[in-house]
Parts: C-alpha cells; structure tokens; sequence
C-alpha cells in the first residue's frame, strides 16, 4: 500500500480505460480481467511476465529453511516454494524516483 494510504484498484483501471477508450465500464472491466487472469496463468505456467516500459514479474524458487517464529521463538520448518517478484523497467524506475515536494 502506498504511504498515504491510497491503492489503485482494479475498479479504478477498469473506469480509466473506459474513460481513455470508446468502450463501456462493463467492457473495460472485462479487458482488466482478461489482461489479469492472461498474466495470471503465465505465471501459473512458470513463465516471465514482462510488460514493455513497466517491468518484469519474475519467478523465483526459495529454497526449504529453517525459521523461527518470534513471538514464540519456536523453530519451524519452510518448505521450498515459488514465488513472484517485481522488477520495475528503468522507465518506471525514473518516474518513481521523482523529487519528493
């Protein structure tokens, strides 16, 4: 979540695309799906999702370890796993990185 507690939702994609195209909030909402459930089942597959100018979702597999839990500070196995990471492009990178006022 950002640091002033606003989100973008997928609502609120849905209503941009809609407003910036000639198609319905009904239609738009439909395209976020689709676009979603589409990099959803890429990675599913294990594959890269990289989107030109934004970033890449990159797989990667975490090996099994050992963890402690600390509030009890009883030991605990993790198995191994695969999760997905974000690598914003350079472009992305510059526009976040913009001055703070």
């Amino acid at each position: 979540m950002a640091r002033d507690g606003k989100t973008l939702t997928r609502a609120q994609i849905a209503k941009a695309i809609s407003r910036n195209t000639p198609i319905t909030v009904v239609q738009a909402y439909a395209f976020a799906d689709a676009i979603l459930e589409h990099m959803a089942c890429a990675l599913e597959r294990g594959e890269n999702v990289k989107i030109s100018r934004f970033g890449t979702f990159v797989q990667r597999e975490k090996a099994r370890r050992l963890a402690r839990n600390p509030n009890t500070g009883e030991k605990a196995v993790v198995t191994a796993r695969r999760v997905v990471t974000f690598n914003p492009s350079d472009f992305l990178r510059q526009r976040v990185a913009a001055p703070i006022d």
